[in-house]
C-alpha cells in the first residue's frame, strides 16, 4: 500500500511520484531475531536498485497486483512479477512470501477465486525457476 511505502520512501521524488527509487533500510530486534527490512524499488526504471536490495536479503516479499490486467501484465513473458521472482532466486533468496495486493479491486471485491487463480499461476512460474510453491506463503492483502 502507498501509505506504508510513504513511511519508507524518504526522497522527495519518491513521495511525489509514489514510487520507490532507492533502497531503504529499517532495523529492529525481537527476542529471537535481528530483522532488517529492505524496501527495494519495483519500478522497471530502478531495477539496479532492486538488485542491490535483494542481494542482501534472506527472504523476499513479492508483491503481486490482483487487479484485472495488472496481474496479467506482471506475469506475462516480460512482466515484472516474473523478473523480480527470477532475480530473487538467482541472487540467492531462498525464502519467498507472495503478497497478493489490491484484493479490494477484484471483481467482486476480495474474490477468493481470483486469489486462487493468481496463486496457481504464480506457483507454476516460481516452481519453474526453483522455488517450492508448497513452502511459499500466499497472503491476500489490500
Amino acid at each position: 500500500s502507498f501509505k506504508y511505502a510513504w513511511v519508507l520512501d524518504k526522497l522527495k521524488a519518491e513521495r511525489e511520484r509514489g514510487i520507490t527509487i532507492d533502497i531503504a533500510l529499517w532495523k529492529f530486534e525481537t527476542s529471537k531475531y535481528y530483522v532488517t527490512i529492505i524496501d527495494a524499488p519495483g519500478h522497471r526504471d530502478f531495477i539496479k536498485n532492486m538488485i542491490t536490495g535483494t542481494s542482501q536479503a534472506d527472504c523476499a516479499v513479492l508483491i503481486v497486483a490482483a487487479g484485472t490486467g495488472e496481474f496479467e501484465a506482471g506475469i506475462s513473458k516480460n512482466g515484472q512479477t516474473r523478473e523480480h521472482a527470477l532475480l530473487a532466486f538467482t541472487l540467492g533468496v531462498k525464502q519467498l512470501i507472495v503478497g497478493v495486493n489490491k484484493m479490494d479491486s477484484t471483481e467482486p471485491p476480495y474474490s477468493e477465486s481470483r486469489f486462487e487463480e493468481i496463486k496457481k499461476e504464480v506457483s507454476s512460474y516460481i516452481k519453474k525457476i526453483g522455488y517450492n510453491p508448497a513452502a511459499v506463503a500466499f497472503v491476500p492483502i489490500s
